[in-house]
């Protein structure tokens, strides 16, 4: 890894409560920031809200509010929960800012040689903030009685040439200069490509919605909040003129749900390329958390708060479960079942466990003292693998491995039988090579459960144990009993 790193999430939309999807976004992004900085690199993670948009006029006005009083409502929710979930960003946007609001400007005006104004005739998916093309649109909801019916648009817009960048998107793409992790979401962004990208709207007018950046040059225009969010991945930088941008720029690893990958593989490159900027290194596509095998959603009222699950297990656990048991490639599911096992059995019997007996034996036999550690000796190649293609399920793996693998060391070396022999050096070695095994395992936790690393530590790292309030993880007991 170079000396520097910039790692962003998408932008959440402020018009409605953080759920599990997004949390595990955050999560993802957290361990590549905490990682890098590990490695010792200059590290900028940007994460924030888009408070633009016909949704956020339509909340406010359900709410009664101002579109500004509920974008600060929602956008404080969601930096709630970092601090619940123990995130490490260093930058938090919101599209209100009048620093974005200026930089966006400049940047539409620095765009205006692929900018051009034309009718737009066709339908608008209020619930996705989409233009949708004829051909694309689900017939049901161009139904008005539909509950999420599409909006009918005749107006004149500003568009944007994407259609010129279709060949140079899918060139970056082929030769992996623009990294789509997995490769099944590159695969369906070169389909698209292979469709032909078409050029898209990006504004609407200001009588029709208020609530967006005005286009430079045209009071009667506000900027399409997709194209305007986008931005903020450079205006958080301070784009055109700031050292941070000239430092960081172009992003290592952009982290963004598969619902929206189209508009960072596509759109966002484009975009750049109009710039003449580089294309971030690598964009990292993560699938949904299902609940139980079902969507989540309102109308089953099924969904779950990332709160909730926070107040019966914390952080850690919680930062481990998405981290390892939703897989990193795909689809996940979330069940309390699922979570309680994976806590009792993996937390707390396998971790837990192999810190405890440790602590115990050193105690027991040696009055606390550890002697020289050993230098950690295992392979982290893998490890380090994982985390490149931001495989975040196995990379635990291999910590697990050796986490059970040190259960099995204590188990067939026996230190109690070893005390029993009165052979002190080799146990000696043997309770010292367990304490380094278990400094090795909290480094490699360290960006996954960054309070577990620490405590690990704690314990371990002055050559003497150290006293702790009560064991890593208590069992749990679940609530149908």
């Amino acid at each position: 890894m170079s000396n520097k790193f910039y790692v962003t999430t998408s932008i959440a939309y402020a018009n409605g409560e953080p759920h599990l999807g997004f949390a595990m976004e955050l999560l993802e992004a957290d361990v590549l920031a905490r990682y890098a900085r590990q490695q010792g690199n200059e590290v900028v993670f940007s994460t924030g809200t888009d408070e633009h948009g016909t949704k956020i006029a339509q909340k406010a006005e359900e709410l009664k509010q101002t579109p500004q009083q509920t974008t600060d409502k929602f956008s404080k929710a969601f930096v709630d929960l970092m601090k619940d979930l123990n995130i490490s960003n260093d930058r938090f946007i919101r599209t209100t800012d009048k620093a974005h609001e200026q930089r966006a400007q400049i940047i539409w005006k620095a765009m205006k040689d692929d900018i051009y104004k034309d009718k737009y005739t066709g339908w608008y998916d209020v619930k996705q903030e989409e233009f949708v093309p004829e051909g694309q649109a689900d017939p049901e909801r161009m139904k008005p009685d539909h509950p999420q019916a599409y909006q009918k648009l005749e107006e004149e817009n500003y568009f944007f040439k994407l259609s010129k960048y279709n060949d140079q998107i899918k060139k970056v793409l082929e030769d992996s200069t623009f990294r789509v992790v997995p490769k099944t979401r590159r695969n369906e962004v070169l389909a698209l490509l292979n469709e032909g990208l078409q050029d898209i709207s990006i504004s609407r007018p200001k009588d029709k919605l208020s609530w967006g950046i005005p286009v430079p040059g045209d009071a009667k225009q506000v900027m399409y909040v997709w194209f305007e969010a986008l931005m903020n991945y450079i205006t958080v930088l301070g784009y055109p003129e700031h050292d941070d941008f000239k430092h960081f720029w172009p992003a290592n690893v952009q982290v963004v749900g598969k619902d929206i990958s189209r508009f960072h593989a596509a759109i966002w490159p484009a975009m750049l390329l109009s710039l003449n900027l580089p294309l971030p290194k690598m964009l990292y596509v993560h699938g949904f958390i299902t609940r139980d095998g079902k969507a989540m959603s309102k109308s089953l009222g099924n969904g779950i708060a990332p709160k909730e699950v926070l107040d019966k297990y914390g952080v850690d656990p919680y930062r481990y479960y998405f981290l390892r048991h939703i897989p990193s490639y795909e689809d996940g599911d979330f069940s309390w079942e699922a979570f309680e096992d994976a806590y009792n059995n993996e937390l707390a019997n396998e971790l837990g466990n192999a810190v405890q007996r440790t602590v115990v034996m050193i105690k027991k036999f040696q009055n606390g003292l550890i002697g020289d550690i050993p230098p950690g000796e295992h392979d982290v190649s893998q490890y380090q693998s994982a985390l490149a293609d931001c495989h975040f399920d196995r990379a635990l793996d291999q910590v697990w491995e050796r986490i059970r693998g040190l259960n099995q060391y204590i188990d067939e070396e026996k230190p109690w039988a070893i005390a029993k022999d009165g052979d002190m050096e080799h146990l000696r070695e043997v309770l010292a090579q367990q304490a380094s095994d278990l400094l090795q395992i909290a480094d490699l936790l360290e960006p996954f459960m960054p309070d577990t690393a620490v405590k690990i530590r704690n314990i371990f790292s002055e050559g003497m144990i150290r006293p702790t309030e009560s064991t890593l993880f208590p069992k749990a007991e679940s609530d149908e009993e």
